[in-house]
């Protein structure tokens, strides 16, 4: 980095220091959900112990649930009116896009039923994987592994993509 204009001394080894993340930083992620999560921790939600991306709300009647993924946030609740007043809240402090119920998340569907039961199911994201690797159509095995095959200490070339093998371990 150059000195801006504004900034003109001989010493060139005075650096600047930014007072906000930069987007497209790797950092910005990091201090959108530190600021997220402050936020959060002012209107009186709790982090879980278990999982930082967490927090809960309760009331004596109700509660909310917030899980903070990467810059998604999935809500939940047991009661709409407290839901739409954190909703408001947070509004006031980031730009955000409702984007109705919720129906994948991390390659889970996610159906909801009567009487606020859910589903949630891999199946998309198994049919993806299988098509993406080619065996879609495959018959599936009591074992994974074919009768006669000798395995060796040092592995074999087998597969003409490595990558595409680290992208199916991945992908599971």
């Amino acid at each position: 980095m150059t000195q801006p204009p504004s900034f003109v001394s001989i010493n060139y080894d005075l650096v600047c220091k930014f007072h906000s993340s930069i987007y497209g930083l790797k950092q910005v992620l990091r201090v959108w959900y530190e600021r997220l999560t402050y936020t959060l921790l002012g209107l009186g939600f709790i982090q879980s112990k278990c999982d930082d991306s967490l927090m809960t709300l309760k009331t004596k009647a109700n509660c909310v649930y917030v899980l903070i993924c990467v810059d998604d946030i999935i809500f939940t609740y047991s009661f709409s009116a407290q839901l739409q007043s954190v909703i408001s809240k947070l509004h006031s402090e980031f730009a955000h896009k409702q984007l109705g119920n919720l129906e994948y998340f991390l390659e889970i569907e996610v159906k909801l039923l009567c009487k606020g039961s859910l589903i949630l199911s891999q199946t998309k994201g198994i049919y993806d994987l299988l098509d993406k690797v080619g065996t879609f159509d495959a018959k599936g095995i009591s074992t994974p592994l074919f009768e006669g095959v000798k395995l060796f200490k040092l592995g074999s070339d087998y597969m003409d993509d490595p990558t595409l093998y680290i992208s199916i371990i991945g992908a599971l």
